[in-house]
């Protein structure tokens, strides 16, 4: 007989809501929530560890579950109760899944051309703009994405929703600025630093050679490390009032001046 739960109260409901809300819980235990139909599909295709699926049977049938169980994962019908005080989002489709966290060291990156492409973020802090540069790095296919000293929690609910699932499915390396400055002047790239002391507008590089393109936070900007280590630092020309753009927008327009030049090299 499959396991129901129908209490808020429910010891491992109290456990699992720790895991929604808690960073420091997620990364105590190495595990998080996955909540909706793409989100769940996208961490299985991309080689996450389901633990746990909970479904709650009004939005997600028992068929469904059974389904998902050929992967192995053990389920539990929940009520609408704990479904509410699990769920993130209103429009979630009545399934919750427990995730095993995944390695995101530098060594871990598998650079599979000889030319790649990446996307260095350093000191993101909102969840929602690290999920929009995940969209943005899965829209153009870049080759990794590295995280330089993170103020915000990869596995964080509102990361997941903003990146709709792309945190899955992109590599991701999590990682001081020194080091990850160090590896990529170890596999030789060119690295092109948005900043606005001693910079040429972006449009007039080079970007076919192996190459990073590092993006800062709007308040502050990069830090000094990566304007001295960068092989040339690139401004957008602004024509307005203001003299910055939101950090994703800004990494979608110097991405897709990369994948430009490379798709006519």
């Amino acid at each position: 007989m499959r396991q129901y739960i129908s209490s808020p109260q429910n010891a491992l409901i109290k456990q699992l809501f720790q895991l929604k809300e808690k960073s420091r819980e997620r990364k105590k235990t190495n595990q998080f929530l996955i909540e909706g139909k793409r989100e769940l599909s996208l961490a299985i295709k991309g080689g996450y560890k389901i633990k746990t699926l909970l479904f709650f049977a009004d939005l997600f049938s028992q068929s469904e579950a059974e389904a998902i169980s050929k992967y192995g994962i053990d389920s539990i019908e929940i009520s609408k109760e704990v479904f509410q005080k699990l769920a993130h989002r209103d429009s979630t489709e009545g399934i919750i899944a427990v995730v095993h966290s995944k390695n995101h060291n530098l060594e871990s990156l598998k650079l599979k051309t000889k030319n790649p492409l990446i996307l260095v973020a350093e000191a993101p802090e909102k969840p929602g703009n690290i999920g929009a540069l995940l969209r943005t790095a899965d829209a153009a296919n870049v080759d990794a994405v590295i995280i330089a000293n993170p103020k915000s929690d990869l596995y964080n609910p509102n990361t997941i929703r903003s990146s709709v699932g792309c945190v899955f499915t992109t590599q991701i390396a999590i990682a001081s600025t020194d080091n990850a400055i160090a590896f990529l002047q170890k596999y030789s790239f060119n690295i092109f630093s948005a900043i606005l002391q001693e910079s040429e507008p972006y449009q007039n590089q080079d970007y076919t050679l192996p190459t990073a393109i590092v993006v800062g936070t709007e308040a502050t900007g990069l830090t000094e490390a990566w304007r001295k280590n960068a092989t040339q630092n690139i401004n957008i020309p602004m024509q307005g009032v203001i003299d910055s753009m939101n950090v994703s927008v800004a990494a979608g327009i110097l991405i897709f001046e990369a994948k430009r030049q490379r798709d006519f090299k």
